[in-house]
């Protein structure tokens, strides 16, 4: 217990700077007594700890002092590490560098291969790698970017934006950026930029709105039941605990999901191995849709 409260002391005041006694007796539930005979102990240990009287004192570690790695676990020092290589896939700038030296840092530990994050789909050109870092770039440096973008009915349009904020949701990326043609913030799905150009024009960043927020459509409650034969993609697509196998060899599926054209097509790719029991109304959409292209594939005039 004293060790842990020992690291934890160490790394705060790395964090926070100076810290008093009754601060750090108070979080711990511990006596400034027992708070000053920590401080002792750490400055045996060669901790460069010192202590200030006066307004403004406290408890302080000497400037440019950095954390030694033996006081990180190695479940500490894998955690670091993972978030590196999430950073890293996103071709972060000098990310490499950092991460060279921090495998350096924890060549002692736990091996730093474990893990590797790739947020690309397979089969990415790499101009789809070029154009995600080309946007980046523009993020980071405030540069107004042009590109040619495919909304969701095949239109084909120029854009002219300043991007915000890069935006990973539900598997795919997406760029939060200030459109000059609509005059508004808007989410630009990235595998449908083409063409990306940074121009050399600046800009100020406008308030970033809370998108998630704004523009989450409705949850909606489904019941579902599909058959064994997608079994395993169920649970790469749901937590187990939503997963029911009943008696009759069908497997029931609770969930709660956004409604919107990504869920009708989510469904429509398990094709005839799913049905929908609940809501009425999705169950009903579905059998419309399944209904018109059973109708193309039979008269191909209809479209």
């Amino acid at each position: 217990m004293k060790i842990a409260r020992l690291l934890e002391i160490t790394t705060l005041l790395l964090s926070r700077g100076t810290l008093t006694a009754r601060e750090l007796a108070e979080r711990f539930g511990v006596s400034t007594r027992t708070i000053y005979r920590d401080v002792e102990a750490l400055s045996t240990a060669g901790i460069p700890i010192y202590m200030s009287k006066g307004n403004g004192g406290g408890i302080s570690l000497l400037e440019n002092y950095t954390l030694n790695k033996l006081l990180l676990s190695d479940q500490e020092s894998g955690s670091i590490m993972l978030a590196l290589k999430s950073l890293q896939s996103t071709q972060y700038p000098e990310i490499d560098k950092i991460l060279d030296k921090m495998e350096a840092v924890f060549k002692n530990t736990q091996a730093n291969d474990w893990v590797d994050v790739d947020f690309f789909y397979w089969g990415s050109s790499p101009n789809e790698r070029n154009k995600f870092n080309d946007i980046k770039h523009a993020i980071v440096n405030r540069q107004v970017i042009t590109f040619e973008y495919v909304n969701a009915k095949g239109d084909r349009g120029s854009r002219a934006v300043e991007p915000l904020k890069l935006f990973y949701k539900g598997s795919s990326w997406y760029l939060v950026a200030y459109c000059r043609k609509r005059n508004s913030q808007r989410l630009f799905r990235i595998s449908r930029i083409k063409n990306v150009v940074s121009t050399t024009e600046s800009f100020t960043p406008k308030l970033l709105q809370d998108w998630e927020k704004e523009k989450a459509p409705p949850m909606i409650f489904l019941k579902l039941k599909f058959c064994d034969k997608v079994l395993s993609r169920l649970y790469d697509d749901f937590d187990d605990t939503h997963i029911v196998k009943k008696d009759d060899g069908m497997i029931e599926v609770e969930v709660a999901f956004p409604e919107n054209e990504w869920l009708y097509g989510y469904l429509l790719s398990y094709g005839h191995f799913v049905e929908v029991m609940e809501p009425p109304h999705v169950r009903d959409i579905l059998i419309k849709r399944m209904k018109e292209t059973l109708k193309m594939y039979e008269d191909p005039s209809y479209i």
